[in-house]
């Protein structure tokens, strides 16, 4: 007996030192580049501390938005789907964890029993009618000599990991598309505005005109172009107001509320152009929680291989039961009754026609994929930061031109006007110099709506909120990425 436990205490001491089929897992290097190519003179090179992490969009100074913002969290139902993505993959991470402990049962059976008069070899001290009860338990442990529970184990802990990346990706998309949403409607609020004061002074110039007609100064076709022109300010307006509209069914919709019984009071712009630091392009891929997802499913992907591999070797395992058994529940539970058995076992499979050799190659693939979607998300996140740069350094250039275009338009408009009414012009040339300035007035609006939006953007590119330069997504601080993995 005393050679039997010590057996097992060496089988249990082999089951903690034991190796790890997997392949060392080295995070492969993504060459980061020294500077932002995009990033002009304009952009802070330091982040500041301007918002805490996670909220981004007060940086806008809109109190409306940041109520708005606030509603994500509890109301969104895709981020309830993404939320309940990461409770399931917590749970499997639960029941990975369960086979590193073992496994302890109780039964009872308790039964009356009658044999066949014609039974085959009936004796004569054979009972027709007999009671059997048995009271007892069972444990059992699989001894992870080859890391396959390990494995499955840390695989289930980086796909729970990736998951929480996973949510923290969900929410920055539903947030910047909430932001960007809004800022589009702010703007239809400001084209709107524009339109309502253009669709009044066109309506003052055509009377103007009418009234010139009637007492013989103006012409007939000069009443057709300011009637024309007034018509078409008025069908620019109606489509405005139903892209406000619209914009506002989509805001109902990320807040989690029915789209008629949500709406957003029309109000002058408040929002304000904010300074984004965006920091070294090494800390990117530290603060984007979607390239962390992907660097965690890899991670997992790199684990799996060791669980397949663990399948070509014995599954080991120490069991015992015990209890009582008796004829009948009366002195059941004496020493007379006892029965046990305890002991290992091993199951090894010899031939399955080469299925454990595709599971192998399974994971490899899997392992070629996530190392091929990490790489992928690592370029996306770069010429994401890049994109947002170029937009709002070349959107900023445009702006201030445009910004040139109005003044210069506003005072074609006004010459133009007194002109015509001193008679020294026709009616077209105030129809072009009034369509030209409302044309870029509109575009400077729409140049604001866009910087802010790349503004948006570009937060959402680097990862959604600095606070000092440190990083906003999940710090990988797994000990297993830089402990390699041993042979058997």
């Amino acid at each position: 007996m005393a050679e039997r436990l010590r057996a097992a205490a060496w089988l249990m001491l082999a089951a903690s030192s034991g190796c790890s089929f997997a392949p060392a897992y080295h995070p492969p290097v993504a060459p980061a580049p020294v500077a932002y190519k995009e990033q002009g003179p304009w952009t802070p090179a330091e982040p500041a501390s301007l918002s805490a992490a996670g909220d981004w969009w007060t940086l806008f100074g809109d109190a409306t938005l940041d109520g708005l913002e606030r509603r994500i969290g509890t109301d969104n139902p895709t981020l309830a789907g993404a939320l309940g993505r990461y409770d399931e993959a917590s749970a499997y991470l639960r029941e990975a964890r369960a086979g590193l402990f073992p496994h302890i049962g109780l039964d009872a059976d308790i039964t009356r029993n009658r044999q066949s008069d014609n039974r085959p070899l009936r004796g004569s001290n054979q009972p027709d009618l007999y009671p059997a009860d048995t009271v007892g338990g069972e444990a059992g442990y699989e001894l992870d000599l080859w890391g396959r529970v390990r494995n499955s184990v840390a695989a289930g802990r980086a796909e729970a990991e990736a998951s929480t990346d996973d949510l923290a990706a969900i929410r920055l998309s539903l947030q910047s598309r909430l932001a960007s949403s809004y800022i589009a409607l702010r703007g239809y609020d400001r084209q709107i505005d524009l339109l309502s004061a253009t669709v009044d002074a066109y309506a003052k110039a055509d009377a103007m005109t009418r009234r010139r007609f009637a007492g013989g100064i103006a012409t007939g076709i000069e009443t057709g172009q300011s009637g024309a022109q007034l018509a078409e300010a008025q069908a620019q307006l109606a489509d405005l107001r139903n892209a406000r509209a619209l914009t506002e069914h989509a805001i109902a919709s990320l807040v989690g509320t029915p789209a008629p019984n949500f709406s957003i009071e029309a109000a002058p712009a408040s929002l304000t152009l904010p300074p984004i630091p965006a920091g070294l392009p090494s800390t990117l891929l530290q603060r984007r929680p979607d390239v962390a997802a992907a660097e965690r499913r890899m991670y997992a992907a790199n684990r799996e291989i060791g669980v397949a591999r663990a399948a070509f070797f014995p599954s080991i395992s120490l069991s015992g039961q015990g209890g009582f058994q008796n004829t009948g529940l009366p002195g059941l539970f004496t020493a007379p009754n006892i029965f046990w058995s305890v002991g290992p076992s091993a199951v090894l499979n010899l031939f399955d026609g080469g299925r454990r050799r595709a599971q192998v190659a399974v994971a490899r693939a899997n392992w070629t994929q996530a190392t091929a979607d990490y790489r992928g998300d690592v370029l996306k996140a770069f010429q994401d930061v890049e994109d947002g740069l170029s937009q709002l350094h070349h959107l900023g250039d445009e702006a201030v031109a445009e910004d040139q275009a109005v003044t210069q338009a506003a005072q074609a408009e006004r010459l133009s006007l007194n002109r015509y009414v001193k008679g020294a012009v026709d009616y077209l040339d105030v129809v072009t110099a009034q369509t030209t300035a409302l044309r870029t007035r509109r575009q400077a609006i729409r140049l604001e709506t866009l910087r802010l939006q790349a503004s948006v953007g570009l937060i959402k590119a680097l990862g959604g909120g600095w606070r000092g330069g440190a990083q906003t997504a999940r710090t990988q601080t797994t000990p297993s990425l830089t402990t390699p993995s041993t042979g058997a």
